[in-house]
């Protein structure tokens, strides 16, 4: 489409690509770029080289879309704060969307969106090795044996809090809508519950690149919002348990918090979805808690790499 700089794709010419491999083997498509509907060049923004892998194979019917880059595959978080963290050889479309967002920046999340709705194994490998690296594919019964799969941060967080504002309704609107028309992304919200005043405090999270547009917004409509005081904090992180799992083993959140609280690590806000768990923590404690809860979950455990093993070789005989 038209929209220059973060174009969706509205259309891929694959007769075109299948005349081609009629007579030639190899082709090399240039990636993250299109054209609209009058050949004006356009680019897909961030993560377009890896949606356009995905969404060529997508067109083409291939069997799998394979992404080189420089790490070898997919592993339960980090390793280079977390020298425990292990491979997976599969991980599920909604989990790896998940760790996505959450802040592991192996895939885009456009990818891993174009991959699931077309049904494409994405196989992500390393560009220096032979060695078999981590399918993204779709969620099947060996993967939810697991009650997390992997730990996910992302410093990129800060956390605006607005005191004092009118408790009524159309308040949340008033704040939101004014940010979503700048095209701020806003991930974690909590509301405090209403004082007897009629007022409330309300915390948000923001990218930190964004915070000051935010507060600029604020600042004009803190009136009108009946806010007191907004207060700021760019120090802050988001740590994320993640696994499709969670949706049939109990107790995730206590077994996340208990190993947060035995490190004194403060949670300021939780946010949850039906399979994963976010915690907004001091950024200086990311390392820490990445560390932590990667341990609390046993996800280094090599007696677990065995079980993933023996049921990717039952899902092999079947």
């Amino acid at each position: 489409d038209r929209s220059f700089g973060k174009a969706r794709i509205l259309d891929i010419e694959h007769e075109y690509i299948f005349d081609i491999l009629k007579n030639y083997d190899v082709l090399a498509v240039a990636g993250f770029q299109g054209c609209d509907c009058e050949r004006r060049i356009t680019t897909l923004g961030r993560g377009g080289s890896d949606t356009s892998a995905v969404a060529l194979a997508a067109a083409l019917d291939a069997e799998v879309c394979e992404i080189y880059t420089d790490v070898d595959g997919v592993y339960t978080t980090d390793p280079n704060i977390c020298s425990q963290a292990r491979k997976m050889k599969k991980i599920a479309y909604d989990e790896m969307l998940e760790m996505a967002s959450m802040g592991a920046k192996v895939l885009q999340i456009r990818s891993v969106e174009f991959a699931k709705k077309y049904n494409v194994p994405v196989h992500v490998r390393s560009t220096f090795t032979q060695n078999p690296g981590t399918l993204v594919v779709q969620e099947d019964k060996s993967m939810e044996a697991a009650m997390v799969s992997g730990v996910a941060y992302d410093k990129d967080q800060a956390r605006i809090t607005l005191v004092d504002v009118v408790d009524a309704p159309g308040s949340a609107a008033g704040i939101f809508e004014p940010i979503s028309r700048a095209n701020i992304v806003v991930d974690m919200i909590v509301q405090n519950p209403s004082r007897e005043s009629g007022r409330t405090d309300m915390t948000f999270t923001v990218p930190k690149g964004s915070i000051e547009d935010t507060l600029n917004i604020l600042k004009k409509i803190k009136d009108k919002i009946g806010a007191r005081e907004i207060l700021h904090d760019a120090g802050v992180a988001k740590v994320s348990v993640i696994g499709v799992g969670m949706r049939n083993h109990s107790g995730v959140a206590a077994i996340a918090f208990s190993a947060l609280k035995k490190e004194n690590i403060n949670i300021q806000i939780i946010s949850t979805s039906e399979i994963k768990i976010s915690c907004l923590i001091e950024e200086k404690y990311t390392e820490l808690a990445v560390r932590t809860l990667h341990e609390a979950f046993g996800l280094g455990d090599m007696q677990e790499a065995a079980a993933e093993d023996k049921a990717q070789c039952k899902d092999e005989e079947r």
